[in-house]
């Protein structure tokens, strides 16, 4: 199971989460409490296992701006959670490693996933960034077999169920492991990770869940 940890804003968070297993971490630049400067996130990064996936969260960017802030900072994900256009995430897509795009469960765009020309989906609340739980049953409208991220008001509590409901290729969390936004509590992250791992998906997972979107040994 692949688990990203989103809105890291600390070295000593980032480190604690992929050393207790997380695969990839996350890096809010849009506007909010755990909002960072992308300076930051790149010495974060840049202090991490070279197979961890490393996430700029953007929204409503310019796409020329995601890929300068992306590359240079040394980061191997872009994750639109804007009103980004399938042209805009196209481009994008075309000049980072990893592009992944986030759409609330329900979205009439999950019709047209593809038209996206990304990597993974992240299915968000209906409310993106609220940390609110949505209808798990929503995500059977989704693109078909795609590879996709299910966020949403995960917590140690919950994600061993969504798992098992939903059978997503990975699990996105921030709110649910945090004592205060952009503070990261130890335990919640342990408990949250071994759930997450523990837990036993569907028979039928979404197609390529058993295989990372990347392969840094190849690059």
């Amino acid at each position: 199971m692949f688990i990203k940890i989103c809105g890291i804003t600390r070295e000593e968070d980032a480190l604690l989460a992929t050393a207790l297993g997380a695969d990839a971490v996350g890096f809010v630049f849009a506007p909010s409490t755990r909002q960072v400067a992308p300076s930051i996130a790149g010495d974060i990064a840049r202090r991490l296992p070279a197979d961890i996936m490393t996430v700029g969260v953007f929204r409503d960017e310019a796409p020329k701006r995601v890929v300068e802030i992306v590359n240079s900072e040394g980061l191997r994900a872009a994750q639109l959670h804007g009103h980004e256009s399938p042209e805009d995430c196209r481009w994008i897509a075309e000049r980072v490693p990893v592009t992944i795009r986030a759409l609330a469960a329900g979205s009439s765009d999950l019709r047209r996933f593809d038209d996206f020309g990304v990597d993974l989906l992240l299915l968000d609340s209906p409310i993106p960034g609220s940390g609110e739980v949505f209808d798990w049953s929503l995500a059977e409208a989704g693109p078909g077999r795609r590879q996709m991220l299910l966020a949403g008001g995960l917590d140690p509590g919950n994600v061993a169920s969504a798992i098992e409901r939903v059978g997503p290729y990975g699990v996105d969390v921030s709110s649910g492991v945090e004592s205060r936004p952009g503070r990261k509590d130890p335990r919640l992250l342990r408990t949250f990770i071994e759930a997450a791992q523990s837990a036993t998906p569907p028979a039928a997972p979404h197609e390529g869940s058993r295989h990372r979107p990347f392969d840094w040994e190849v690059e």
